[in-house]
């Protein structure tokens, strides 16, 4: 306290101007209405941006939960998509009362570890068996396919990238449906890959989609990518061409696990079939 005192006597002389020009501003101020106005309308845009400020803060703060919230809808929405339901008819041939029911259905997860630099790419989830993901689920964003789940344990998942030497998926031309599948590129281009085992009449497009066929692990129509090359070497009797992945891997946040609920069902028919060869 007596230092503080020391303080203010030593710097009176400053204090006091200090006082008595705040004063003047003051009287200045509330005596003359052009100036009171000036006043005022500068003190409300000067707080009207420092709450912009505020408001842009706290914004950024909340972005996770806005983001998590985003993708969750998005999950659901996916769920309602006409894609994601089988028709089961009342009768055979002829259909007199058809019932649409769940095929597919979407677990929504946060991408926490990625790679795009390597030969063999992998994601991991923060979702797991505990969520309801298990292994051979495929996995994709509101961009296009990702990958497939290979590992999974209680609260987490690996996903074998489309980014992988030995990922393959069936995949068509979106505009005549001619199928064939993608894998990826021999030259470790994170944006490219390849459609191969196309038929020989097909008449693909530059900038045409590519898109999967409903064969696999993916409901029919999600995007792969764009047609870019037609002189791919090495297809023989059928077409392979270029495609320009749809999918920014490097920038990857929240993703759709694919829950396909015949699954089990289909592979379990095609094992028996092998079996039966």
């Amino acid at each position: 306290m007596r230092n503080l005192w020391i303080f203010v006597s030593k710097y009176n002389a400053f204090f006091l101007f200090l006082i008595f020009e705040v004063s003047a501003l003051v009287i200045y101020i509330k005596y003359n209405s052009f100036q009171k106005a000036t006043f005022i309308n500068s003190s409300n845009q000067l707080t009207g941006n420092l709450y912009a400020r505020i408001n842009e803060f706290y914004g950024y703060l909340s972005l996770k939960k806005v983001n998590d919230g985003l993708a969750r809808e998005n999950a659901q929405l996916r769920n309602q998509l006409k894609s994601s339901f089988y028709i089961d008819t009342i009768k055979k041939h002829k259909v007199t009362d058809t019932v649409y029911k769940q095929q597919y259905e979407y677990i929504v997860a946060r991408v926490i570890n990625n790679s795009v630099n390597r030969s063999n790419n992998y994601l991991t989830l923060n979702k797991g068996s505990n969520d309801g993901v298990t292994k051979g689920m495929g996995v994709i964003c509101s961009k296009g396919i990702v990958g497939k789940v290979v590992y999974v344990s209680a609260h987490f998942a690996v996903v074998q990238s489309l980014l992988h030497k030995d990922s393959q998926f069936s995949a068509m031309l979106a505009r005549n449906k001619d199928i064939g599948y993608v894998e990826w590129g021999d030259d470790i281009n994170p944006r490219k890959c390849v459609l191969k085992d196309v038929s020989n009449n097909a008449q693909p497009r530059i900038g045409e989609w590519v898109v999967t066929s409903g064969y696999s692990l993916f409901p029919e129509g999600i995007p792969i990518g764009k047609v870019s090359s037609l002189h791919i070497k090495g297809g023989g009797y059928s077409l392979n061409m270029e495609v320009a992945i749809s999918v920014d891997f490097s920038t990857l946040e929240y993703v759709d696990v694919v829950e396909n609920k015949f699954a089990g069902e289909h592979s379990g028919l095609e094992a028996q079939q092998k079996k039966d060869e």
